[in-house]
């Protein structure tokens, strides 16, 4: 048969979404590679998000391998593939349809589940017969769905789901909420901000930040503080963007010496006890003092100096003295640093309402 030829399969239709045609049939590995690609998620050079799937763990495909090898190996678990084009369906009855795949253009479907498996698969020289799960979508939106989904419940990396959360539509609200903490989380590394680069993401493991503990502090935000009312406002992901990126170059320029050169292990203000910490001083700041622009954080972050160990010396929480990189990203250490930190710049803000004049006028009329 001609390799641009239709590849064409007997298929079991399983009724499950009057939406979505699920089909599963026999193919062997190689069949599969002809009509599947796996899709490694990417960014370009504008940052956009390309492809879905992990990289390739090299220890785990040798193990699938060495196991495929073995004369007793079976594999019950189907590959999963998605197709948006080029695979149609002919009811032969009998609960039967005929899968014809147009590989003419190159292979038209992406794999959505199994891709060690697969690759695995594709190194094992033996006639091997696997179970394929096919799930024709309407759309590529549909597909990022879609794998979404089925990964979500496995022990996939949450990192990676949650990048790819932007690209999908119509989510459920606990997964919608982190969908936007993502969105402004990937803006800010990959846009010109004053994070740009410095959060480690599948798609820029060269970061030092967790992306997962800045969406955290996203999200906190969004919930109950002042990112809240400002995603509701017109063009508010770009001004939630911007406050951020606002209030951590004012950081870098606060403490240059414990940011710039420095990694979570040799400062604890790029640790995710730090930048958590950091995020509850922004909320405080912003919401107190209404501070937007570099300036405005950097006044307020001013109080900080010298009472912070983020790269050597001790913290004196309440009495509790601690090395400074004994701090931990656990849930007692980080609330001992918040806080300390969000106390230090509360005192100062009385301080400074304190210190401001009353007008001639005001203090007339109270003498009355």
């Amino acid at each position: 048969m001609p390799l641009s030829d239709p590849m064409i399969f007997n298929a079991v239709c399983a009724r499950q979404s009057d939406e979505h045609v699920v089909l599963s049939f026999v193919a062997r590995a190689a069949d599969v590679l002809r009509f599947a690609t796996i899709e490694r998620i990417g960014r370009d050079a504008q940052g956009e998000l390309s492809g879905f799937q992990r990289p390739q763990v090299a220890a785990h495909i040798r193990e699938i391998r060495d196991y495929l090898e073995k004369p007793n190996a079976v594999l019950p678990n189907p590959i999963v593939v998605a197709f948006t084009e080029r695979a149609t369906i002919v009811d032969q009855g009998g609960g039967i349809m005929q899968l014809s795949i147009d590989v003419s253009g190159g292979a038209p479907g992406l794999v959505v589940d199994g891709q060690q498996r697969l690759t695995a698969l594709g190194e094992v020289n033996r006639d091997f017969d696997i179970f394929v799960s096919a799930l024709i979508c309407r759309d590529e939106a549909e597909l990022r769905r879609q794998f979404v989904l089925i990964n979500n419940t496995k022990p996939l990396p949450k990192s990676l789901i949650y990048e790819l959360l932007p690209t999908v539509d119509d989510l459920p609200p606990r997964l919608d909420r982190r969908s936007t903490a993502a969105n402004i989380t990937a803006r800010l590394n990959f846009e010109n901000t004053s994070l740009k680069g410095y959060i480690k993401q599948h798609t820029a493991p060269e970061g030092m930040i967790a992306d997962t503990v800045m969406q955290k502090v996203i999200m906190e935000s969004l919930n109950n503080g002042v990112l809240r009312e400002i995603i509701r406002t017109h063009k508010g992901v770009e001004r939630s963007v911007r406050l951020i990126s606002n209030f951590f170059e004012a950081v870098k320029k606060t403490f240059p010496d414990a940011w710039h050169g420095q990694k979570p292990a040799t400062s604890r203000l790029l640790h995710g006890a730090g930048i958590q910490a950091m995020g509850d001083v922004m909320e405080v700041l912003a919401q107190r003092s209404e501070a937007r622009s570099v300036e405005d954080f950097r006044e307020g972050l001013e109080c900080l100096k010298g009472q912070a160990a983020w790269t050597s010396g001790e913290w004196n929480f309440d009495g509790e003295v601690r090395r400074w990189n004994s701090l931990q990203n656990v849930n007692r250490d980080v609330a001992l640093l918040k806080h300390y930190l969000v106390g230090l710049v509360k005192v100062d803000q009385r301080n400074r309402r304190k210190a401001v004049p009353v007008p001639l006028l005001e203090r007339e009329t109270g003498r009355s």
